[in-house]
């Protein structure tokens, strides 16, 4: 269970973290030309840069104070923050009729396992 707990762990940070990262480098227009992107035109600059930088420290979250075993706690904590960003996200989708799909389901699993093994 450990192994399968870390494997989703992992991708999920590098997803968040490529996500997150592209977000902050990429200026608002520049991520408008994207078609998975669309859903930035209804916040502002700052709200997609805000939105990135959850991303990235969520990431972090979910792997670095497990690993290191410092502050444990804040990678369930991380976990559950990102499973609230989606949240949103599919809320977001949702009004504008996108249907996205969201991993809400893997980012929960993370956050219960690493709950109940502390």
């Amino acid at each position: 269970m450990n192994l399968a707990v870390w494997i989703v762990s992992g991708v999920l940070a590098a997803l968040y973290l490529m996500a997150g990262f592209t977000k902050l480098a990429k200026s608002k227009r520049d991520l408008l030309a994207e078609p998975r992107m669309a859903w930035a035109a209804d916040f502002s600059a700052g709200q997609v840069k805000g939105i990135g930088a959850v991303e990235v420290a969520g990431a972090l979250g979910l792997v670095l104070p497990w690993l290191t075993g410092l502050a444990p706690i804040l990678t369930p904590v991380a976990a559950l923050g990102l499973a609230l960003v989606q949240v949103g996200a599919a809320i977001t989708h949702i009004r504008r009729g996108e249907g996205a799909t969201v991993p809400v389901n893997l980012v929960l699993f993370v956050a219960v396992v690493r709950f109940g093994q502390l």
